[in-house]
């Protein structure tokens, strides 16, 4: 029996959140972490949400906030006023989010202001587009969070860079790949009655999925990618699950008439979502979590988004960027299949893990549960200069970049105020050296 008092608390709203957290729930289960489910309603069609708890066999939650719908400012602020009411009652002892959606920063806020510790998973993603909401929600997070749980090595380093130390940094590989490790025999079986209810050959179809708000809201970006589905559903079967609100602006806006050679269904259960994406010649999508399943399974990807958060899955050209360019989309699509035949003979090193990520994530909170991790108010009486420095590199190649606070190998702060006024004198004013922008 574990010895953890208070239970971990762990927040999820929408459905791919619900996908990667099922293996740190299980394995929480099989090492008798007691924790609280609950389930904020960002995703606020519960029955849509309810076949993946199912599927993925891990329990309900306990606790529904039902937010439902509304902006992103709103639905943060309704998920943090609910939020913080359970957490008085519950008293747990670390939150618990993953990814990069409004519930995940409104539960990183709310930990925060509570005084709990908060533990992102999946942290250190960065699209550098600030235009994203989540890019927003998951800096955020990053910067509040007490425990980070980054998927890859580039994850580690964008924490790093951005001034996280490293006592708090862990790298686990990404939960996804031990959901599509756990589901793939299955996925493959399957995959031939799936294929044969839509009338689809194995590699010879194109699947897409779009929702994100930058596509879906711009008609211009909309116009272009459905114009793209219209001249490849000339050459090729697709498959398009289309999301309610994506329907919506489609009927909205008039672009039905692109259409009408692509096969709209309506959304799919997750076993079944990969049978497709398993089974098809290329899969285009601008979500994040359908280029790391695409990456796993070795499908060729057209991402239609300007940037990815997940560089590592266009290693060996896997996945490609096509923005929302009409003839760039089809162009990358055609390669891509062709690529298709290619790519499964190919030795790729799996960037993302190694189907262990949910073992380590839990066995890290149960450990730092059991030690009764709490915020802390750092004591920098003998270390008070920590800060960031642009240091020169002059024409001398035996130049030293020394810090001005370093961290030694427990993850404290180290280095003294005497290290700070001496580097100090050593660089020149910001200002006139380094004109950022000047052209």
């Amino acid at each position: 029996m574990s010895r953890v008092l208070r239970p971990l608390l762990i927040v999820a709203g929408t459905r791919p959140e619900i996908i990667k957290l099922a293996p740190v729930m299980e394995w929480l289960d099989k090492l008798d972490v007691e924790y609280v489910f609950v389930w904020s309603g960002q995703h606020y069609d519960y029955e849509l949400s309810e076949i993946f708890f199912e599927e993925l066999q891990i329990q309900k939650p306990r606790i529904n906030l039902n937010v439902g719908s509304g902006s992103h400012s709103e639905q943060t602020s309704k998920i943090m006023v609910a939020l913080e009411e359970w957490i008085e009652k519950i008293k747990p002892s670390i939150i618990v989010a993953e990814g990069d959606t409004s519930t995940v920063v409104a539960s990183s806020l709310t930990s925060l202001k509570c005084q709990i510790p908060f533990a992102h998973i999946e942290a250190g993603l960065r699209s550098w587009n600030i235009t994203m909401p989540e890019e927003v929600n998951r800096k955020v997070a990053d910067a509040i969070a007490t425990i980070h749980f980054a998927p890859t090595k580039l994850a580690v380093i964008n924490l790093l860079f951005e001034g996280i130390s490293p006592k708090n940094v862990y790298l686990t590989g990404n939960t996804i790949v031990d959901v599509v490790s756990k589901f793939k025999e299955l996925v493959m079986e399957k995959g031939e009655a799936f294929l044969s209810e839509y009338g689809l050959n194995n590699n010879d179809y194109i699947l897409v999925t779009l929702h994100r708000a930058e596509n879906t809201d711009n008609p211009q970006r909309l116009g272009n990618i459905l114009k793209a589905l219209a001249e490849l559903s000339q050459r090729y079967d697709v498959i398009f699950p289309i999301h309610p609100r994506t329907k919506h602006r489609v009927t909205e806006l008039g672009l039905a008439k692109y259409l009408q050679r692509v096969e709209t269904i309506k959304p799919l259960g997750y076993i079944e979502f990969l049978s497709l994406l398993a089974n098809c010649g290329a899969v285009l999508t601008d979500s994040g979590g359908v280029q790391e399943e695409a990456f796993i399974l070795r499908v060729p990807t057209v991402t239609l988004r300007y940037n990815t958060e997940r560089p590592e899955t266009t290693i060996h050209g896997l996945n490609r960027l096509a923005g929302a360019d009409t003839e760039l989309i089809v162009k990358l699509t055609l390669h891509q299949i062709n690529y298709a035949k290619k790519v499964k003979s190919l030795i790729i090193e799996n960037l993302l893990g190694d189907g262990r990520a949910g073992e380590r994530i839990a066995k890290i909170l149960r450990e730092l549960s059991e030690k009764g991790i709490a915020l802390e108010e750092p004591d920098l009486r003998e270390t008070p200069m920590i800060t960031y420095a642009l240091l020169e590199n002059g024409a001398n190649s035996k130049a030293v970049f020394e810090a001005i606070i370093g961290f030694d190998k427990n993850g404290e702060p180290c280095g003294s105020s005497r290290d700070y006024w001496r580097l100090l004198a050593r660089i020149r004013n910001s200002y006139d050296t380094y004109t950022l922008n000047s052209k």
